[in-house]
């Protein structure tokens, strides 16, 4: 089998410009910006700048109405308050409890809006800067193995993928994951090509600044970085295995520095760790955060709290089930065949072949993301599997070039002797348009799907229909006509029908409100939580809810931020509720351990901060998902007891006792009848010595509370509500 030789020189003859002179002037540098570098084609450059602004464009469009997740935004608003918060990741300023991820994301997102000010641009910026910055880095790092044809169809691809369009318009860590990751990919890739250490090093540092944004779920790719390294790498095996040595040391320090300095201190000087069974980072990352996601059970939760799914039921066929398959499949099947045949026409190759080492990498990526995503039995959202979209769109781009230059080979052994043409690879002229078929075909049954949902996805699948029909048809009557203008045009259309269907999601995307929770983009086609629900406001998280912008951020006064969308959307690993706008199952206030029959409402917060009596915390409360809401409606702190599942045991009586005793805190929402994972010792204890605020005290009718999207009365009960508290009613 002979391999694929590389592309041939420039020359002006083939449209690219010739090398000027060597020029380090500032202008010549400057114009090398747009125009780029003098041996690509004329319309290299230019083609990314248009996939860049067009990324941006979708990112960003109508940035100041993206309500994000209001626990993410707690957290930032906080950090924007207190050093120590912002350190920590807590969720509130008075660093009571930590979120349930570290703090990494909270940290970009934080110091954009120390700059800018705390809003919904200000926090949406970052992600649209690094969704961008992963459709320029993934381009160079094509290009630079497969040429300027495979790096745009690349970039393209990344950039109009559904899910990933979704979730860089939300205030969820992932856009800063994928970055990172890919930026660990460029040093891994430089480091095979050159066999030096410190691409390698600066690779595991990016790695492991990615486990700090989103913990374990950054070392998916390890595998893969690992054999690429081992397999292709320059040097020795002594030396690569050196090497990777060092390189391990490097990510362990870079992963585990926060954990580490944080499990230092003691816990009586730092906030509680969300998330965790015993008020350990190390817990975190390797119950809730680890292997309660793959297993379905964690130390925290157990196996039926942390096995909730907005995708669907686990198994190898989820990612094309109807929650998932508009969201990220629409490239697998070419993807799969691109890899095989390209590992298949570089078999040959030397071991340090860069281009199969691309291959390798890219493969690895894909396909260690998939098993992972699809065989999950823990909490699973849609959106996690944006980590897979850099691989399945390096191999659409990488592969697709491939797979096109082995066609055309193919075809030009047709006319060949019998004994040439017999040395050709095997069915080597039939793969690309195979791929083509089969993508084409899943992209028309994705739209059929919705069909009837809106004239863009009928548009869609007319496109689709058209171009993957001109694109076969003309790949194979090229292949035996030898006509170069026939196959030139068909793969054009092969492009137009492979990212019409996603393009068309990706625009919806972009135009709908989403939700913050668990952001999807176009329809709703289905419901998650295991497959239960459906249709929009159900467990698919696929439905529209239109949140409300931040605005701006309360004043020194304290008074709450003009549009702020108080409505609860909940932590990324949320595994109540609905997944379109969960409460945690229950009204703010309500649910686990506060609530039982209480509504926070705009009234309650107000009554509150005017009695707050030099208080730390403005209230305490059961979860997560309601305390942040009430922190971005009166941008005073407020405690969560009991993390986001509500079972957190950061609320002990002895704790609360200080609180009250110190003045630290004066108010609290308990359950009437105890709730799921409250603490009776403190419900009992809070009832027996607090003073029950009668409704009447702050409301005199109806008002809007900050949990639901309509108009509810605040309520309490004599069995459950709000209760004052004061260093008198402490024994």
């Amino acid at each position: 089998m002979t391999t694929l030789a590389p592309p041939p020189t420039s020359s002006p003859s083939s449209g690219h410009r010739v090398a000027p002179p060597a020029d380090g002037g500032f202008v010549a540098r400057g114009r090398r910006l747009f125009t780029g570098p003098a041996e690509d084609p004329r319309w290299t450059r230019p083609a990314l700048w248009a996939i860049l602004l067009a990324a941006t464009a979708l990112y960003a469009w109508n940035i100041t109405s993206i309500s994000g997740n209001s626990f993410y935004n707690a957290a930032v608003y906080s950090g924007t308050k207190s050093w120590k918060a912002f350190f920590f990741g807590a969720l509130d300023s008075g660093s009571f409890i930590t979120v349930d991820k570290p703090p990494f994301a909270l940290w970009v997102m934080g110091l954009s809006a120390r700059a800018f000010g705390f809003g919904t641009w200000q926090l949406a910026l970052p992600m649209v800067a690094v969704g961008t910055g992963s459709v320029a880095l993934l381009h160079r790092m094509v290009k630079r193995d497969f040429g300027p044809v495979a790096a745009t169809v690349a970039a393209s691809a990344l950039a109009l993928t559904p899910i990933t369009v979704a979730i860089n318009r939300d205030t969820n860590p992932d856009p800063i994951l994928v970055f990172l990751m890919l930026l660990g990919a460029a040093g891994l890739l430089k480091a095979v090509r050159t066999g030096r250490l410190m691409p390698l090093v600066w690779s595991a540092v990016a790695i492991g600044f990615a486990f700090n944004t989103k913990m374990m779920q950054a070392y998916v790719v390890l595998p893969a970085f690992f054999l690429v390294y081992l397999w292709a790498a320059h040097g020795s095996l002594g030396r690569r295995i050196r090497h990777l040595a060092v390189a391990t040391v490097a990510l362990v320090i870079s992963s585990a520095w926060w954990m580490v300095v944080v499990d230092l201190i003691p816990a009586s000087s730092r906030p509680y760790i969300g998330g965790s069974t015993d008020n350990t980072v190390w817990d975190l990352v390797i119950g809730y955060n680890g292997f309660g996601r793959i297993f379905g059970a964690s130390s925290s939760v157990g196996s039926a709290g942390n096995g909730a799914s907005f995708g669907g039921s686990a198994g190898v066929h989820r990612l094309f089930n109807e929650i998932m398959g508009g969201q990220i499949s629409w490239l697998i099947p070419f993807a799969t065949i691109a890899l095989i045949a390209g590992l298949i026409l570089r078999g040959r190759a030397p071991r340090t072949d860069a281009r199969r080492a691309a291959l390798m990498l890219w493969g690895g990526w894909f396909v260690l993301h998939y098993l992972t995503f699809a065989l999950a039995e823990g909490t699973f959202h849609p959106y996690y599997v944006t980590a897979m979209a850099p691989g399945i769109a390096a191999l659409a781009g990488a592969g697709g070039v491939t797979l096109y230059r082995a066609f055309r080979e193919g075809s030009a052994a047709m006319g060949a002797p019998p004994a040439r043409a017999e040395s050709r690879a095997w069915g080597r002229g039939w793969v690309l348009p195979a791929a083509v078929a089969a993508s084409a075909a899943w992209a028309i049954v994705l739209l059929q799907r919705v069909s009837g949902s809106g004239t863009l996805y009928t548009v869609a699948e007319i496109v689709v229909g058209v171009a993957g029909t001109v694109a076969v048809l003309g790949l194979l009557a090229g292949r035996f006509t030898r006509r170069e203008g026939l196959i030139g045009f068909a793969a054009l259309a092969a492009v137009v029908a492979l990212l019409a269907g996603p393009a068309a999601y990706s625009v919806s995307a972009a135009t709908s409100a989403t939700n913050g929770t668990n952001p999807t983009a176009g329809p709703s086609t289905g419901g998650g939580m295991g497959g239960m629900g459906g249709g929009p406001g159900g467990a698919s998280g696929s439905s529209r809810t239109g949140g409300r912008s931040m605005g701006a951020p309360p004043s020194d006064g304290g008074s709450a931020p003009s549009g702020t969308d108080t409505r609860p959307s909940g932590s990324e690993t949320g595994d109540s509720g609905t997944g379109s706008d969960r409460t945690g199952g229950g009204q703010a206030g309500g649910g686990q351990m506060g609530g039982g029959g209480t509504q926070v409402s705009s009234a309650m917060i107000t009554y509150l901060k005017k009695h707050q009596d030099g208080a730390t915390w403005l209230l305490a409360v059961a979860t997560d998902q309601t305390a942040s809401s009430i922190i971005l409606e009166s941008g005073q702190p407020v405690i969560s007891m009991g993390g986001w599942s509500g079972s957190d045991n950061a609320m002990t009586l002895a704790k609360l006792k200080n609180l009250v005793k110190s003045g630290k805190l004066h108010y609290i929402i308990v359950s009437s009848d105890g709730g799921q994972g409250t603490n009776s010792e403190i419900a009992t204890w809070v009832k027996a010595h607090g003073t029950a605020v009668k409704s009447s005290a702050y409301s005199s009718g109806s008002s809007s509370t900050t949990s639901s999207s309509t108009s509810t009365t605040s309520s309490t009960s004599s069995t459950g509500g709000l209760y004052r508290l004061d260093a008198s009613d402490v024994g």
